[in-house]
């Protein structure tokens, strides 16, 4: 029997250039200020690449390989947890598409191959809104968004 698969499509419109969108994604220096990560490979299909965090320990959270790399209209990757990078079917696809919209782009993410009721599928439905929210205000402003912040309880609120 072949266990179910999910997918989710992200789309988000943002005042930059698709050059600027497609070096945020893949330049880790970049990345690190809206995502708290850096996306590191040589981006070249079939390299590996690896997410890392950017802390103390430079712990790598995700893993995959480059199966398009198109700059800078599109971008598609395997992505697994690292620590689930051994199994074969833990492994999703992501593709990142940059389109030009009259004076912004269109950044459409689409994550597919999503194992259900596995921990990406319950990472990626919080995690994508908040890391592209950090992205647009990065590239819009200057300054991400703090993605690892927690909602408040009904208890702070009140305050």
């Amino acid at each position: 029997m072949t266990a179910e698969r999910t997918s989710f499509v992200y789309v988000t419109y943002i005042a930059s250039t698709p050059e600027r969108v497609f070096e945020a994604i893949t330049r880790p220096e970049i990345a690190r200020q809206y995502w708290g990560h850096g996306n590191v490979s040589d981006w070249q299909p079939g390299a590996k690449w690896e997410h890392v965090r950017d802390n103390e320990t430079q712990s790598v959270e995700l893993v995959g390989e480059v199966i398009e790399h198109t700059p800078p209209t599109r971008l598609v990757l395997t992505w697994a947890n690292a620590s689930e990078a051994h199994d074969p079917a833990m492994f999703s696809r992501v593709t990142f598409t940059i389109d030009e919209y009259a004076d912004m782009v269109r950044l459409t993410v689409n994550h597919d191959e999503i194992l259900v009721g596995s921990r990406m599928e319950n990472g990626m439905r919080r995690g994508w809104p908040i890391v592209l929210s950090s992205l647009k205000s990065f590239l819009e402003t200057g300054k991400g968004l703090d993605i690892f912040a927690k909602p408040k309880t009904a208890q702070e609120v009140s305050r």
